[in-house]
């Protein structure tokens, strides 16, 4: 459940009430029924970026070293996904998207996020955000996916490029996309 303690109407202390069509979940909601927090899932961007020809992984800053992903963001207002995923891209990479397909949408529960994930081939030179500490160019048969999230994106990817996929072991809550050899 959220961090939402209070109805943003009338300041009352939210409650927890079963849903009206499905007892077994529950909402926080107004005893007075003037808001309920119905607690969707979040649209996430994800982009498998390509740059002559490799794939470009990042790690972010709050992870430990070793271990890189897909460049990912959260949409904004008034933007398409498809333009978000540009945005994330040249703000996180300083790249620009030339081409950009969708691979899929992917469910990420852990998180109560949403994944929409892409393809996308970018030109110009990379220049990381404070967010991102370093990355890999990696070659396409090198990835390696994950069986959650973003990798199952990885390995439809790769799957559609006819490249062989090869699972690493989830170990813990992350896994690298790379082999130990390209740390």
């Amino acid at each position: 459940m959220s961090e939402f303690k209070f109805c943003p109407v009338c300041a009352a202390n939210l409650v927890l009430r079963a849903d009206d069509d499905d007892a077994r979940k529950f909402r926080l909601a107004c005893p007075d029924g003037h808001w309920t927090h119905w607690d969707n899932p979040l649209p996430v961007l994800a982009a498998l970026v390509e740059i002559d020809g490799k794939m470009l992984l990042a790690r972010n800053a709050a992870w430990a070293e070793g271990r890189f992903a897909l460049i990912t963001g959260f949409m904004e207002r008034d933007e398409t996904p498809e333009q978000g995923i540009a945005r994330e891209i040249r703000e996180e990479t300083n790249l620009e998207a030339s081409e950009i397909n969708l691979i899929g949408v992917y469910e990420f529960m852990r998180k109560n996020e949403l994944i929409i994930a892409y393809h996308v081939k970018a030109t110009g030179s990379i220049r990381l955000s404070p967010e991102l500490l370093e990355y890999r160019l990696v070659e396409p048969p090198d990835l390696r996916p994950w069986p959650a999230g973003t990798g199952y994106a990885v390995a439809d990817w790769m799957r559609r490029q006819n490249l062989p996929v090869q699972f690493v072991e989830f170990a813990g809550s992350f896994t690298p996309l790379i082999t130990p050899a390209q740390q």
